[in-house]
């Protein structure tokens, strides 16, 4: 009898728990079993496994085979677990040193041929590599992504015969390294917007604070090139936010992004289902809520989505997160966005013109399908008017870049770190009472505002977080009047 044990991991969420790949062989009736809550691809693998060993000229040992993806009670699904498997069986008929493939994490699909295809969510398998303080092998496809993680030996090959000799020590393989470059951050311009300085001024405030936004305007008026250029405003990822981020993406299976330390900005079609939104299917991936972490998530046309689909995202507006629970598996995703939401104000876009034939009834049905709930979480919510003609032929002064009002943006976002290590838009209850303090002509002017608008609790701590970023903004260390009088008019603008 011979047993090997081989290291790889499984993919849960953004998390790679630890799976030890054991291969028993026995004497008996030839047979291969694969246990352990494999999935449907993983018990095809040893398909795959047989033909890929036989084509690299290797022998597959015709005994009773058993391999056991230890725990057992981790679902495991895909083509990660060939290589581990193939390595581990031949350390187990002694075609390979056993004690060859300790101190390694393998991963990797294998074809027929024994080449080594790149499978999805390596990143997260690459992080949890070097905390172990184990060497990562994977398809080449997949090392520059794994090399993101910094703290990890990387190695990458081509085939299961360069695996071997380089655990044979006769061709080692040699480490992968990777260094992304930062990118300048290119896309739509705040100055190529005609007029809108009150919707330029809000979008701001927005990505100063990190608040969510609604431009409520008819067709024409700029709502989604204003949105296109929050990016441009927004400061680059931290380091660990972008391996969080790139993490996401990895799991996703769209590989790894153009620009590592730029912003998400994800805009799904108004006919996005609610899946599509926050996730989802038999083995949970993440959706467009979660590929928008730590950026933006952009809704055109916002009444055009069905209302079923919009309130999956009350939840994660509050939380910064989605848990996603099915009959075999339950994963969390982060999922902390600035969601920026564009509408006309009537079905046909031009409410109050002598062009609108919109009826009352129709123009409130309209607007129904947004739910109180959901525009209560919504921080900023802005008229974006026509832009008249004379200002469209007639050149005028040029309006700030998206370069300079980022830099404002970036000194404030720094100075909402220094002082509570977060931005105003996720400021805690608790945090609150601290960080916007009011004095009591502002406690009345507010308590005022709540009992003539209906203001609800919610409503008015994102009142207090939107005045405080325009205070930091000023550069004021306590709110002011204008700044109070301004977030309430921002809010109540619709």
């Amino acid at each position: 009898m011979a047993l090997a044990i081989a290291r790889t991991r499984a993919q849960s969420g953004i998390d790679a728990p630890p799976v030890s790949v054991e291969v028993h062989l026995s004497n008996g009736l030839p047979s291969l079993n694969i246990v352990g809550l494999p999935e449907a691809a993983v018990r095809e693998s040893k398909d795959r496994v047989r033909s890929a060993l036989l084509n690299a000229h290797f022998d597959f040992p015709a005994r009773r085979i058993t391999i056991n993806l230890a725990p057992a009670d981790l679902p495991k699904g895909g083509g990660r677990f060939d290589l581990p498997i193939a390595l581990g069986l031949l350390a187990a008929s002694g075609q390979l040193p056993a004690e060859a493939i300790d101190g390694y994490e393998f991963i990797g699909e294998l074809a027929l041929s024994g080449e080594l295809r790149p499978v999805d969510g390596v990143l997260p398998s690459a992080l949890a590599a070097g905390i172990a303080g184990h060497k990562l092998i994977v398809p080449i496809g997949n090392a520059r992504e794994a090399a993101l993680a910094r703290e990890t030996v990387v190695l990458g090959a081509n085939h299961l015969l360069q695996v071997c000799a380089h655990l044979r020590d006769t061709s080692p393989l040699e480490p992968e390294c990777f260094t992304p470059e930062r990118r300048s951050t290119t896309g739509e311009d705040l100055r190529d917007i005609i007029g809108q300085q009150q919707a330029k001024r809000a979008l701001e405030i927005a990505a100063a604070g990190g608040h969510n936004l609604l431009l409520t305007g008819p067709p024409g008026a700029g709502k989604t090139l204003l949105a296109r250029c929050l990016p441009g405003l927004l400061p680059a990822l931290e380091e660990s936010d972008a391996l969080e981020v790139n993490a996401i993406h990895s799991v996703a299976g769209t590989g790894l992004r153009t620009d590592l330390f730029a912003r998400p900005f994800r805009a799904p079609h108004h006919t996005a289902s609610a899946v599509a939104l926050v996730g989802g299917g038999s083995n949970p991936l993440p959706g467009e809520i979660s590929l928008a972490h730590r950026g933006v998530l952009f809704l055109d046309e916002l009444p055009e989505f069905p209302r079923k689909v919009l309130e999956v995202l009350r939840e994660p507006l509050e939380s910064g997160n989605i848990h996603l629970s099915r009959a075999a598996n339950r994963v969390e995703y982060p999922a902390d966005f600035m969601l920026v939401a564009a509408m006309n104000p009537c079905p046909c876009g031009y409410l109050g013109s002598e062009r609108c034939r919109c009826t009352p009834d129709r123009v409130s049905r309209y607007r129904e399908k947004i739910s109180g709930p959901l525009l209560d979480r919504i921080d900023l919510q802005i008229t974006v008017p026509p832009v008249p003609y004379t200002e469209l032929t007639t050149p005028g002064e040029d309006s700030e870049t998206s370069a300079q009002v980022a830099r404002r943006v970036d000194a404030c976002r720094r100075r909402q770190q220094s002082r509570q290590q977060c931005e105003n838009g996720r400021l805690s209850a608790r945090q609150i009472k601290t960080v916007c303090e009011l004095t009591a002509d502002q406690r009345q002017l507010i308590n005022t505002a709540m009992t003539r608008l209906g203001l609800s609790a919610r409503a008015y701590h994102r009142v207090l977080k939107v005045a405080r970023t325009i205070a930091d903004l000023a550069g004021a260390t306590a709110i002011g009047d204008e700044h109070l009088t301004e977030a309430l008019a921002y809010r109540f603008n619709n």
